[in-house]
């Protein structure tokens, strides 16, 4: 049988379970941080149409032989172009040179139309590339915060290579390229 002892002991222990502690909270927490982050890049973004082939057709003037003084290529343009950080956009070209015809081009012919590539609506000064030029300084543009849209590619200023009274030799494949490069700032 519990004596008065025990049951004192027994009664005060109950009656410590159930008062509540007078220090303690009844709450308590913890904060996260939730971190990430952008990597600085760039997308070039697609082609309107799909199509990464200017065609100028003829480029001589069958009655003379000479470069048509009204060449024109149709501009091109690049949707869906972004960078998420300060960028670069450089456009660089190569001539437009036979490609059949590799020889040394007889008296009074070249193989060679030069022309001037632009890259237009990235930045306020569009960047252009003379390939008749040995070096050409606009043809890198800063842009100092991130951007998306369109850039527009046209060629102009097509000059036979050598100079204006040479006629160009009888090639069915003349090739040159335009390359439109996007680089992020890190």
């Amino acid at each position: 049988m519990p004596t008065n002892k025990t049951l004192l002991i027994v009664a005060g222990l109950a009656a410590a379970f159930a008062a509540p502690a007078a220090a303690q909270s009844t709450t308590d927490s913890e904060s996260f941080q939730v971190i990430g982050n952008v990597p600085a890049l760039c997308s070039a973004g697609t082609v309107t149409g799909g199509n990464n082939t200017i065609d100028l057709g003829v480029l001589t003037d069958t009655a003379t032989g000479f470069l048509r003084t009204d060449l024109t290529a149709p501009p091109r343009t690049i949707t869906g172009s972004f960078c998420s950080s300060r960028s670069t956009i450089r456009v660089e070209a190569t001539p437009i040179v036979a490609q059949n015809f590799t020889a040394t081009p007889p008296a009074g012919f070249s193989r060679t139309v030069n022309y001037e590539a632009t890259a237009a609506g990235w930045t306020t000064t569009p960047a252009v590339f003379s390939t008749a030029q040995a070096t050409n300084t606009a043809a890198t543009q800063t842009r100092n915060t991130a951007f998306t849209g369109d850039i527009t590619v046209s060629l102009a200023n097509f000059a036979t290579g050598g100079g204006s009274t040479l006629r160009l030799v009888a090639d069915n494949r003349y090739l040159g390229t335009v390359v439109v490069t996007l680089t992020a700032a890190e």
